[in-house]
C-alpha cells in the first residue's frame, strides 16, 4: 500500500537541490546525469530543466528519467516525468505544484497524477500530496531522515500495490480499492511498514490459482517487514464479504463481521502461516497454522481448535477441504468440534466430537441422522477409546436403524473394538470387524467383514422404488476392502426370493462416491418360481422354475454397459398368451408354425417343454440367442403337448435402447430400476 508515493519525495528532493542552486538566477539551468542514485532509488538518463516562470513568480521545473528503479517497492524499469512550478510562500516554504507521470508502473500507478509538495526547512518537514482520478495519497517525512515516512492513502486501486506485493509474495492484486494510514521505514535491506487499512472489493491471485481472493472488504491493522532473505506479514482484520482460497481451504465470507488474525512468513517462494485465527460467530471458529510450498500446494495444515455450526460452516468454509477428500456435496445440520493435522497433503491426525449432527452426502444416497459421540485417530500415536453412535443411517436410500460403536486408534489404524448390529428392514446388518486407514493415499483404506440376516425383500424393493418381491435377503461378506478408489466384496450375498435364490458374487464398486460409480459382478439364479416372478410384472403368466446367470456385469452410473445373460426354464410348465407375445416382442421374432397364429387366438395358455433367452451386451449392442438354432433364427419357446406352440427369435443383433424399450413395453414399465 506504500508504493504510490513513498519514493516520490526523493524525486522532489533532487529537483529542489537543483532549484536551490538556481535560486535568483535569471537564466535557465539544465542538469543531466547518466546515472543518479539516492537512498532507495536509482535513475538512468536523468535530466532536470529549471527556468524562470513566465509570470515572473517562481521557477518552472521539468525532471525526467529514461529508467527509474525502486527495488524495495518492487518498481523497476519505470519511465519518469515531473512537471510543475516551484515558488516560495509567505512563510518562506518551498511549494511545488505540477504533475508526475510514471510509465510502466504496476496497475498504471501515477500514470498522470497531480502533485503538490511543501518543503519547510524551518520545521524540517516535507509533505507530498498526489491525486489521480479517485485515488489520493499524502506522504509526510522529516527532511533530515528521508527513510521514514507517514503515509495516508484514500481510494487507491489495489493494482497500484503490485510492486510492493511482489517483494512479499509472488501473487498479484486483481481489483478493488484500499485506504490506509501507515508508517514506513526504508532499511538498507528492505522495508518495514505498519498501520491501519480498509479494503473495498479487493482481489488477489497467485501460485497457479491455489491462493486467491475476490471481492474482499473490511478493515484492520497490518505490519510488513520485507528483507532480502524473506518477508513477514502480521494482520488483524475484520472482513465483510468476499471469497478467499488458500490451497484446499475455500471461504465464502458473509456480509457480517468475521475476525481474522494471522502471521505469515515468505521465503524462497514458500509461504508459512504459523498463526491463524478465524472467528465467524454463527459458523466457524478455528485456530492453527498453514504452510504452502513454492508451487502453491498445501504442505502443512494444523488446526488445533475447530468449532463448526452447520450448515453455515460447510457452505462458507468447508467445501474446498472436503472436495480434496472426494466429497463434492454435503448437506449438514448440527455442531462439530475437534482438531485436524495434515502434512504434505496426507492426513496425520484428527479428533471430532458432536452431540447431534445430521449429514447427507451427494444427492442423499448416503447419510446419517443424530450422529453423536467422538472419534480420535493419529497416524503415529495410540489414542484412547471413543464411542460413536447414531439415530439412523441411509445407504443408497436403504434406511438403517440406531446403533452404537466403539473405536480405538493404534499404529495408524482406526479399528472397531467389538462387533455391533444395525437394524435394517426388519433384519440386521452385523459389522463383525472394521479397520480404517484414514492416512492412506493409495492402497487399502478400509477392510471389514459383514453379515446380513433376514432382510425383508418387499421393504427393500419399496425403498428402491422397485416392484415388491417377497422373500428374505441374507448372506455374509467375509471381506470387504476399500482399495484405492474401489470397493471389493469377498464372499457373496444370497437372496431368497420367488421361492428360489439369487446369488451375487465377485462384486466390486469403483468410485462409490463419485458421479458415475462403476459396479461389476456376477449373478446366479437358482430355481426361481416363475408363477411368483411373473405375478410381479405385467409380462404375462408362466409356471415352472427358472435358472441361469448374468455374468461379467458392468454398470456405469447404474446403467448397464456390459453383461452376459442366459435364462432358461427347462422343467416344463404353462405359458399364457400374453407371455408368448412378450417373449416374441423381446426377441424380435414370431410364431414358428403357419397355423400357430390362429391357434394362439383360441387358447389362453399353452404347455412348454423349454424356454430360453440370452443376451450378451457390449457397448450399445446386445447379441441375442435362445435354446438353439432354428429356421431363420433361434428358438425361444419349445412347445409341449397340444396345441404345440414354438416361438422363434429372428433378430440376432439388437441395440440396447431398443431392447430396453421392448422390455418396458412388455411389462408396461413395471420392472425394477435403480434410481
Amino acid at each position: 500500500m506504500l508504493s504510490v508515493s513513498t519514493r516520490l519525495f526523493a524525486l522532489i528532493l533532487v529537483a529542489l537541490t537543483a532549484m536551490a542552486a538556481a535560486e535568483g538566477a535569471r537564466a535557465g539551468v539544465s542538469v543531466e546525469a547518466d546515472t543518479l542514485s539516492i537512498p532507495g532509488m536509482a535513475m538512468n538518463g536523468m535530466k532536470a530543466d529549471i527556468e524562470p516562470a513566465g509570470n515572473g513568480k517562481g521557477l518552472d521545473v521539468t525532471l525526467s528519467a529514461d529508467r527509474a528503479d525502486m527495488p524495495s517497492l518492487g518498481w523497476r524499469k519505470l519511465g519518469l516525468r515531473l512537471d510543475g512550478t516551484l515558488d516560495r510562500d509567505e512563510l518562506g516554504r518551498w511549494v511545488f505544484d505540477g504533475s508526475v507521470k510514471l510509465r510502466g508502473a504496476p496497475g498504471g500507478a501515477l500514470g498522470n497524477a497531480a502533485v503538490h509538495v511543501v518543503a519547510d526547512q524551518a520545521a524540517n518537514t516535507l509533505e507530498v500530496s498526489l491525486k489521480q482520478d479517485k485515488a489520493q495519497a499524502r506522504v509526510a517525512l522529516p527532511m533530515d531522515q528521508t527513510t521514514h515516512a507517514q503515509i495516508t492513502l484514500a481510494g487507491l486501486p489495489a493494482g497500484w500495490l503490485q510492486g510492493l506485493l511482489s517483494t512479499v509474495w509472488s501473487g498479484r492484486a486483481t481489483g478493488g480499492r484500499v485506504d490506509a494510514d501507515l508508517a514506513l521505514d526504508v532499511l538498507d535491506s528492505g522495508v518495514q511498514a505498519s498501520g491501519q487499512f480498509s479494503l473495498a472489493g479487493v482481489g488477489f491471485d497467485g501460485s497457479g490459482g491455489k491462493l486467491a481472493g475476490e471481492g474482499l472488504s473490511g478493515s484492520g491493522r497490518l505490519g510488513i517487514d520485507s528483507q532480502a532473505d524473506g518477508a513477514s506479514v502480521d494482520l488483524d482484520a475484520t472482513l465483510r464479504g468476499g471469497d478467499v482460497l488458500l490451497g484446499p481451504l475455500y471461504a465464502r465470507l458473509p456480509d457480517h463481521a468475521v475476525q481474522l488474525s494471522l502471521g505469515a512468513r515468505t521465503k524462497k517462494g514458500e509461504l508459512a502461516i504459523p498463526r491463524l485465527r478465524l472467528t465467524d460467530p454463527d459458523a466457524l471458529q478455528l485456530e492453527g497454522e498453514l504452510a504452502f510450498a513454492a508451487n502453491g500446494d498445501l504442505s502443512q495444515l494444523r488446526l488445533d481448535r475447530i468449532n463448526g455450526r452447520f450448515p453455515a460452516a460447510y457452505t462458507r468454509y468447508g467445501k474446498g477441504l472436503l472436495q480434496s477428500f472426494g466429497v463434492d456435496q454435503l448437506d449438514a445440520r448440527g455442531d462439530l468440534a475437534g482438531h485436524v493435522t495434515m502434512e504434505g497433503g496426507a492426513l496425520k491426525a484428527f479428533a471430532l466430537q458432536t452431540a447431534a449432527l445430521d449429514l447427507r452426502l451427494g444427492d442423499g444416497r448416503l447419510g446419517v441422522d443424530g450422529l453423536h459421540g467422538a472419534i480420535d485417530w493419529s497416524a503415529t500415536e495410540n489414542r484412547p477409546s471413543t464411542r460413536l453412535g447414531w439415530r439412523g443411517l441411509r445407504f443408497y436410500r436403504i434406511p438403517n436403524g440406531a446403533a452404537e460403536s466403539s473405536w480405538r486408534s493404534s499404529g495408524g489404524v482406526l479399528k472397531l473394538e467389538k462387533p455391533f448390529a444395525i437394524p435394517v428392514l426388519d433384519g440386521q446388518l452385523r459389522v463383525l470387524g472394521l479397520s480404517l486407514r484414514p492416512g492412506a493415499a493409495t492402497g487399502e483404506r478400509l477392510q471389514t467383514s459383514l453379515a446380513l440376516t433376514e432382510i425383508d425383500m418387499a421393504a427393500f424393493c419399496r425403498a428402491l422404488g422397485w416392484p415388491e418381491f417377497q422373500g428374505k435377503l441374507g448372506g455374509a461378506v467375509p471381506s470387504l476392502r476399500f482399495v484405492d478408489d474401489r470397493i471389493e466384496f469377498g464372499g457373496g450375498l444370497s437372496i431368497n426370493v420367488f421361492d428360489g435364490f439369487v446369488d451375487i458374487t465377485r462384486m466390486t464398486l469403483a468410485q462409490p462416491f463419485g458421479a458415475a460409480p462403476v459396479l461389476t459382478g456376477d449373478v446366479a439364479l437358482r430355481r426361481l418360481d416363475l408363477a411368483l416372478l411373473t405375478s410381479v410384472f405385467d409380462f404375462g403368466s408362466m409356471t415352472g422354475r427358472l435358472h441361469g446367470s448374468i455374468d461379467d456385469i458392468r454398470l456405469v452410473a447404474w446403467a448397464p454397459t456390459a453383461f452376459k445373460a442366459s435364462l432358461v426354464a427347462d422343467e416344463g410348465g404353462r405359458i399364457s398368451q400374453k407371455a408368448v407375445n412378450s417373449l416374441t416382442s423381446v426377441g424380435g421374432g414370431g410364431i414358428a408354425g403357419g397355423l400357430q397364429g390362429t391357434v394362439l387366438k383360441l387358447f389362453k395358455t399353452f404347455g412348454y417343454k423349454r424356454v430360453g433367452l440370452s443376451c450378451t451386451l457390449k457397448g450399445d449392442v446386445c447379441s441375442m440367442g435362445g435354446l438353439g438354432p432354428a429356421k431363420d433364427g433361434y428358438a425361444i419357446v419349445e412347445g409341449s403337448g397340444l396345441p404345440r406352440l414354438n416361438v422363434v427369435g429372428h433378430q440376432r443383433e439388437v441395440d440396447w435402447p431398443t431392447l430396453v424399450r421392448r422390455l418396458k413395453a412388455a411389462t408396461e414399465g413395471g420392472g425394477p430400476v435403480v434410481r
